[in-house]
């Protein structure tokens, strides 16, 4: 077992985030690369519901704008504006929440699903296993908020962070 693998007295990652025995750096780091990919599609998942969501508000807006339009005495061009732009589609046949579903259902779930067998194959299901192995490497073994596991963080340090700078005096 190499020396990532083990949990030293100071602290290391728990069995969930290690490589099974066997596993090499090389199958760690590429699947950590796979679900590094698919935090990206995730992110854009995040994205495409904000899209979602900010599509709903401008349409909401704009029916608001143009009620105010044609109270202010526009109202054939309120009207026309309506009729183009309320309630159509944003893409071919598809109201924005279409759009997400159809993410959702397609793309989203066969790059989740393939995600999810590289780590059962690979790493036994276990998540972040490349991640654990970065921070066991970059933190500083010892030091307040370098902790390897909640667990390992002293009751007081818990509730407060340590305070590592002088404070800074109030601008005159």
């Amino acid at each position: 077992m190499d020396e990532a693998n083990e949990r030293s007295a100071a602290g290391g990652p728990d069995d969930r985030h290690r490589a099974p025995e066997g596993v090499d750096d090389a199958t760690v780091t590429a699947v950590g690369g796979v679900t590094a990919a698919f935090e990206v599609v995730e992110h854009a998942r995040g994205m495409l519901y904000a899209f979602h969501r900010l599509i709903g508000r401008a349409d909401l807006e704009l029916q608001e704008a143009l009620d105010d339009l044609e109270a202010a005495g526009h109202g054939e061009l309120a009207d026309r504006v309506r009729a183009d732009v309320v309630g159509r589609n944003v893409l071919a046949g598809r109201w924005s929440f279409q759009v997400v579903e159809d993410f959702d259902d397609g793309y989203h779930r066969a790059f989740a699903d393939a995600e999810r067998r590289v780590r059962d194959e690979l790493t036994a299901g276990r998540r972040h296993v490349y991640e654990a192995r970065l921070k066991e490497r970059e933190r500083t073994h010892g030091r307040p908020g370098h902790e390897a596991l909640p667990a390992d963080v002293p009751a007081r340090a818990a509730t407060r962070p340590p305070v590592t700078s002088p404070a800074v005096p109030p601008a005159v």
